[in-house]
Order: C-alpha cells, then structure tokens, then sequence
C-alpha cells in the first residue's frame, strides 16, 4: 500500500497537488513524520514493510513525472524497485544504508519551526523570529526551510524558493538520507 504524507499547514494547499493520484494522502501539519524519520527534503520515500519495520531508508524519489524538468529525476528505476521487493520480497542494495539520527542542531532548528508554527497559529507575529532561526541552524532543510515559506505569505515556488534551491545545489544537495 502507498500512502502519502503532506508537510504542509491545511488541506487547501495539498489538493492541487493529489488531483489524479489513486493513494490516500495524510495531513501532517506538525511534521511529526518528518522528525520520527528523519527527513529533510521532499519528496522522500520511506519503504515500511507488513511489520511496521524499515525495510528501505529514506531516498529522495518521485512516484511521477509531475517535476521531471525541475529535478531531472524519473520514477521509473524506484518504482521497479518497489515492484520488485512487492513481488520476491528482495530490497534493494541500498536499502542497507544506514540514516543518522538528526543533529543536535538539526533537532533544535525542528523545535523553533514547531515554537513559530504554533505561535503563527495563534497569531503571534513573533513567528517570524523562530522561523529564522530555525533557518539558520538547518539552513538546508526543505522541512523546515520550504515548508516555513506559505507559512510566512511567500510562495513555495517563488523567488525565494529558488534562491534557497540554488544555495542547495551548490551546497552540493545534501540530503538526509540515501543519496541519489
């Protein structure tokens, strides 16, 4: 079974992504998937086999096409990989990889995004504090530095975004998980 977890804040901003997708998506407005495994980029994939175990770390993948001209990635060779482990049971050779758990500045930068967050929610314009500073101790990590974005009224696909992807790149991607 696929399903899907949105980090995203309400229902409204997922939907025009889930049109013609056949899998349930959940809502997870406080990033609690996203800590629990260690996650810091989307899309991630997480294979979780019938015993609730990983069975396959996080790895960047994509289930369609819908962002081939931005990322360059296809979903063909992952989702054969999941026919495959679906069919004979057999993972693949990175599935042995083994994920560190968050860093310590890591764990701090998801704290003071769930602190702005809630205090957005409430309508506390200090928000805006803790989403940066969440920023600067994770200052790559799509969980909390793409996700603040709407958070802040800036689009995820804007300007900003594309700064932010650009210093990504030259970063050299770093991801937390399987590297691609």
């Amino acid at each position: 079974m696929v399903i899907g977890v949105a980090l995203d804040e309400s229902a409204d901003d997922v939907r025009p992504l889930t049109e013609g997708i056949s899998f349930p998506v959940l809502l997870d407005r406080d990033h609690v998937l996203a800590e629990l495994y260690a996650v810091s980029n989307v899309p991630t994939v997480v294979w979780i086999d019938e015993d609730g175990a990983i069975a396959r770390p996080n790895s960047a993948e994509v289930g369609t096409d819908m962002f081939f001209e931005f990322t360059g990635v296809r979903p063909d060779e992952h989702l054969d990989g999941v026919r495959e482990w679906v069919r004979s049971g057999k993972l693949p050779a990175d599935a042995a990889t083994e994920i560190p758990d968050l860093d310590v500045d890591e764990i701090e930068a998801r704290l003071a995004f769930r602190i702005a967050v809630h205090l957005r929610r409430c309508g506390e314009p200090s928000a805006a504090g803790w989403f940066a500073a969440a920023a600067e101790l994770a200052p790559m990590d799509f969980t909390v530095r793409r996700a603040a974005m709407p958070l802040q009224d800036l689009s995820p696909f804007g300007e900003q975004f594309f700064e932010f992807y650009s210093e990504w790149k030259k970063a050299g991607r770093p991801y937390h998980g399987i590297p691609r």
